[in-house]
């Protein structure tokens, strides 16, 4: 085997945390938690990964809170769901005793159309906003958080750390980018506050900093942290490569164990990190509110922009981060092919994320490593992506048109 990709399924640690290999499931969001509890089909999901091979599974967004979620049915780190994330845990461990797990932390910030907001009269971000996403479920403007609400803020993620470490998560990924609570703070943008939590970078990573302290503070020294942040917002006025820079170093400095770059946000352009067919149509044909549905008809063509579909297609920036900091670095963007694998793990990154080449098949990791002519077969048309909000959530709809297949 190519030596480069001896090292990519080779032992590693992440931290001081042994893994098996340096393959990585990325964090996406299943919509495999009706009602926010993890049940039955979250766990069929990752079983199948961790059986696959795969080092460690993510479980994509685990909100900090109730108000966190972007939608009413994702799933949040409560202690009403001890019980059922322990016995998740528990299974993915016992169906594969050499795989690890991590939780993917988010807060959706104002980015939300969660109708069942439990402590919030509407979502909060940095600023106060118009939000064409929240218009769906009766919230058009979001507000801006006080000094009380931030402060809340960071206490959500601290007791999330705390409660996913006692249930059995072997590390966490905090989610810095793709628009969300604290990329709505970074970016400036979506951060229009002229107090000491807007304004200049230093300025806007102060949340995140402080997030990032408080889970660390939970967690302990011995927990992995993972941070998933911004290369590029991909929009006018928004975060930029030299910004992003100085963002991986400030959160290098603070104490992260490993860096995921990635770009794009949710809320303006998220085809930077999705990259190939778009999602416009896949998304309104399963949409069911038709406010949204109009919405998507309306910007969809200016929201789902065309980026074709390449190889690495992160990699060039990543490497110049990789070349700021000192704590170890996750690569992630469109490493399908295992030449691309090699070049990444040639490149010197201590780890490789996966999305859509696990769903398309779970069972990478062993088929890669006993056969060098392996192929994944995902043609990157993000049909998978459309299915989040869809009955029995993210599924590779390819598979179920493989000859003799019969359709889920």
């Amino acid at each position: 085997m190519n030596p480069d990709l001896q090292r990519a399924f080779s032992p590693a640690r992440l931290g001081k945390l042994p893994l098996k290999n340096r393959i990585l499931k990325a964090a996406t969001y299943e919509g495999k938690a009706p009602d926010g509890v993890p049940g039955q089909a979250l766990l069929n999901f990752h079983k199948a990964i961790v059986g696959g091979g795969t080092a460690m599974t993510t479980i994509g967004y685990c909100a900090t809170e109730a108000d966190g979620r972007i939608n009413d049915q994702m799933l949040w780190m409560d202690e009403i769901h001890r019980d059922a994330l322990t016995h998740l845990c528990n299974e993915l461990k016992a169906h594969a005793p050499d795989a690890r797990i991590s939780g993917q932390m988010a807060h959706c910030g104002n980015f939300s159309k969660n109708r069942r907001l439990q402590r919030l009269q509407r979502p909060l971000g940095p600023s106060r906003m118009f939000s064409m996403l929240g218009a769906s479920a009766g919230y058009p403007n979001s507000g801006a958080m006080t000094m009380q609400d931030i402060d809340y803020f960071v206490s959500t993620y601290a007791r999330a750390a705390t409660l996913m470490k006692a249930v059995g998560f072997d590390a966490v990924e905090i989610h810095f980018s793709h628009g969300y609570g604290l990329s709505q703070f970074i970016s400036p943008k979506t951060n229009r506050r002229s107090d000491e939590y807007g304004g200049s970078l230093r300025n806007r990573m102060r949340l995140p900093l402080r997030v990032l302290e408080a889970v660390r503070k939970a967690v302990g020294d011995d927990f992995p942290i993972l941070g998933k942040m911004g290369l590029t917002d991909g929009i006018k006025d928004g975060l930029h490569l030299p910004e992003a820079l100085d963002v991986a170093t400030m959160l290098d400095s603070a104490g992260i164990d490993a860096l995921i770059c990635s770009g794009g946000t949710s809320s303006f352009n998220p085809m930077v990190y999705f990259r190939g067919d778009t999602l416009d149509k896949g998304l309104i044909a399963v949409e069911k509110n038709p406010i949204t549905r109009l919405g998507l008809r309306l910007v969809g063509p200016r929201l789902f922009k065309h980026y074709p579909y390449r190889e690495n297609f992160f990699l060039e920036e990543a490497k110049q981060v990789r070349d700021r900091v000192q704590c170890q670095m996750v690569y992630i963007g469109g490493c399908t092919e295992l030449d691309s694998l090699a070049t990444v793990m040639r490149e010197g990154f201590d780890f490789v994320q996966l999305g859509r080449p696990l769903i398309k098949d779970p069972n990478y990791v062993n088929n890669a490593m006993g056969n060098s002519d392996y192929l994944n077969g995902c043609i990157h048309c993000n049909r998978c992506a459309t299915l989040i909000e869809a009955p029995g959530g993210v599924y590779c709809p390819l598979n179920d048109e493989l000859p003799g297949k019969q359709p889920a």
